[in-house]
């Protein structure tokens, strides 16, 4: 008889957070399902174990995800629209989904969150800070979180877990590769998209995967509805990540350029992706810390990988990916 209390469904397992959660689960001796509407393009694309069970649906119909969902005990819920496309179209109704699909298999929802949902009068975040969203973006992660809070009201149980810019081996839609680092071989020059002197958080993807499982297999009580906050690596100066990954490719700092946020301005009324970033600017010139206290009063000390040792793991095939993905995005979204 299968055991329905180590089976989870995957939801957007080709994202890199979802393939990272979806590894971790297996090494905790988890089944693991992928929803997904092209299982065979998919195997060819990803580097996971031959014992995902992949079944073929859409995120965005409901009875598909209600079947794929069926005797698991927990949905991670990871998709995200593509290149910040159609966030409000796209993103709510796929976490209903979700929701229907857990409460009709009473299982848990895990969904990675981001810091969309403060405005940039936020500094050192707490799960419990005011949220005043002032981007369409922000405002669909705070309907989001608010949608699974509503839900723990008829016995829906969520985690939610928030966390800063995502980087890691395979995050070829993440800043680090795509903003920071022009595609190619070997870079020549390392952008820094933020405003001198403003900290800025950064999560490293196995570490926030590890984090994730290990509040999942949690035995501490929790309420049907909680949210996590993962510190990750916090740079005071933000600038100081620039300066590492120069370091780390045995670049010269004084190739360390602000990134062209005028070309960005330039081509929004024409590309939709570049008005979504410039909307999203200010996450680079305002500090956004997050304090982990109560993610550790669960779990204990946070898994953290030295930086050094997340940048070389990252840069290894961070130019590689980049040239076979398109858009650029905040991929903890």
């Amino acid at each position: 008889m299968q055991n329905i209390y180590r089976v989870a469904l995957v939801i957007g397992i080709t994202g890199s957070l979802g393939r990272e959660v979806a590894a971790a689960l297996m090494g905790r001796g988890w089944e693991v399902r992928a929803l997904h509407r092209n299982p065979d393009a998919a195997l060819k694309s990803l580097s996971l174990p031959k014992t995902v069970q992949w079944v073929k649906g859409d995120a965005m119909q409901l009875n598909d995800v209600i079947d794929a969902a069926r005797g698991t005990s927990l949905i991670v819920h990871a998709a995200n629209p593509p290149n910040y496309r159609n966030w409000r179209g796209l993103a709510l109704p796929m976490l209903d989904n979700s929701i229907a699909a857990a409460k009709f298999s009473n299982a848990r929802i895990l969904m990675p969150a981001t810091v969309y949902n403060f405005g940039p009068d936020a500094h050192l975040l707490r799960e419990n800070s005011t949220q005043i969203p002032n981007t369409r973006k922000g405002q669909v992660r705070a309907e989001m979180e608010l949608r699974l809070q509503k839900a723990s009201l008829y016995g829906v149980r969520s985690i939610v877990v928030r966390a800063g810019d995502f980087f890691g081996p395979g995050a070829g839609n993440s800043w680090l590769a795509r903003g920071m680092l022009f595609p190619g071989s070997r870079p020549r020059i390392v952008f820094n998209p933020g405003t001198p002197g403003v900290g800025h958080s950064w999560a490293y993807l196995p570490d926030l995967a590890e984090t994730v499982v290990r509040l999942i297999e949690s035995e501490r009580p929790m309420n049907d509805y909680e949210v996590f906050h993962f510190r990750g690596h916090w740079f005071e100066q933000g600038e100081r990540l620039p300066e590492l990954v120069c370091r780390s490719r045995g670049m010269d700092p004084r190739r360390i350029k602000s990134f062209p946020w005028w070309a960005i301005a330039l081509a929004a009324p024409f590309v939709e992706t570049c008005r979504e970033m410039l909307e999203m600017r200010y996450l680079w010139q305002v500090p956004m810390q997050m304090d982990n206290a109560k993610l550790r009063a669960h779990i204990g000390p946070e898994p953290h990988t030295p930086i050094e040792a997340a940048l070389d793991a990252t840069l290894g095939n961070a130019n590689r990916r980049s040239m076979s993905t398109r858009g650029l995005q905040h991929e903890n979204a």
